[in-house]
């Protein structure tokens, strides 16, 4: 990471998460992402030093942070295994879900189990006919005296299977956006049960399945944010994603400032045609695109938290204008660090193909960019609209 302009409370957290991803992560992350192993135990290690709840307030127990903090913490974890850090990212996310639209005794509850990961949790939003268009979800929560009976099946939900409670938005009024509440759903729930982990192209170090709810009985107590918390899960859902998408684009970053790194080293290493391969014109022009490619996505990621941290009123825009853009480019950056190895970047034992398959999701996932260029297309079009 460039380190300018940061004060010295801001590079101790920096380094800090470096030193851990260094020591913890980076000389595992071949293995774990070979055996498929979800290394829970390395994740409590990370909570104890404060990265299980970042920016969830000091009170209940979280670090107190802001989201410029959190991308600068995610890209120093994902440039040692971009697969753990999108995994906190996603439990950080859940964890300020409870945190901001909890009640105080679910505040009270769960973020202190979720700041120390004696709680692991996961995201539960998509479907299999709800994906991208997320608010024709058909999971369905019927009042039951004083539970909630909860029934259909959530999809591609990392952790699933191994986390111990789940954020399940789930609808408990009419069609559309109004009629979605969200639920904290803890693991032995009866009729609560988890598809087959899933064989993914990347993430190998997390699970991956089908969360299925057959009748499941949650109390309404657990609906996040109490009685008045029905009917505002989609909302409570696309906020947290707001967060979710500058995150994994810090992965992104992360993931591909690695690749670049370890590209550099190898060309400045390498001789061919009777001299360094750092000589030839054509490789120092492909490395200046991939610098600048890092350059640019780092400075659109930190104004887009910044934009959060601040409540600025294009918030929603500028992190979906960072989620897409530096996915894109951060994986167009992997893959050119895959193309600068030749053969050997081809092999799993140099790390750069791991990069590769990791950071590919990360343009699908907490909203496609296809539907970032949505988002995006439609303030545009709201300001030009304004000014005509």
């Amino acid at each position: 990471m460039d380190y300018f302009g940061l004060d010295d409370d801001e590079r101790v957290i920096a380094e800090t998460a470096e030193a851990f991803a260094a020591k913890r992560l980076a000389p595992n992350a071949l293995e774990w992402d070979r055996t498929h192993h979800f290394p829970t135990d390395v994740l409590r290690e990370a909570a104890e030093l404060g990265m299980a709840a970042i920016y969830c307030r000091e009170d209940a127990g979280g670090s107190g942070l802001r989201r410029i903090d959190a991308v600068r913490i995610f890209e120093m974890l994902a440039a040692a295994d971009p697969t753990i850090a999108a995994f906190l990212s996603i439990h950080n996310m859940c964890a300020w879900m409870v945190d901001v639209y909890g009640s105080e005794e679910q505040r009270s509850t769960w973020v202190p189990r979720l700041a120390s990961m004696e709680s692991i949790a996961s995201y539960c939003l998509t479907e299999p006919g709800a994906g991208s268009d997320a608010s024709a979800l058909r999971t369905r929560a019927v009042r039951d005296g004083d539970h909630y009976r909860l029934d259909g099946v959530k999809q591609f939900i990392s952790g699933a299977g191994t986390s111990d409670v789940y954020i399940v938005m789930a609808r408990t009024g009419s069609d559309g956006p109004k009629g979605i509440s969200a639920f904290i759903v803890e693991k032995d729930t009866p009729g609560l049960s988890f598809g087959a982990d899933e064989e993914k192209m990347g993430w190998s170090a997390q699970p991956t399945a089908q969360v299925i709810l057959e009748g499941a009985r949650v109390p309404a107590a657990n609906m996040l944010g109490g009685e008045a918390g029905e009917g505002k899960g989609f909302g409570i859902a696309m906020n947290g994603l707001n967060g979710g998408r500058i995150n994994i684009a810090a992965c992104s970053l992360g993931g591909a400032q690695a690749a670049y790194d370890k590209a550099a080293n190898y060309v400045a290493d390498r001789q061919a045609f009777g001299g360094s391969l750092l000589d030839e014109p054509t490789i120092r022009f492909t490395l200046a695109d991939m610098a600048t490619a890092l350059q640019t996505s780092r400075t659109l990621l930190w104004r887009a938290a910044t934009a959060l941290d601040d409540g600025h009123p294009d918030k929603v825009e500028l992190c979906a204008m960072a989620k897409r853009y530096v996915t894109d480019a951060c994986f167009e950056v992997a893959d050119q660090a895959l193309q600068l190895h030749g053969g050997y970047g081809y092999l799993r034992e140099y790390g750069i193909e791991k990069i590769v398959r990791d950071l590919r999701v990360h343009r699908i996932l907490e909203g496609s960019n296809e539907i970032m260029r949505v988002v995006i297309g439609r303030a545009a079009a709201g300001r030009a609209r304004a000014s005509a």
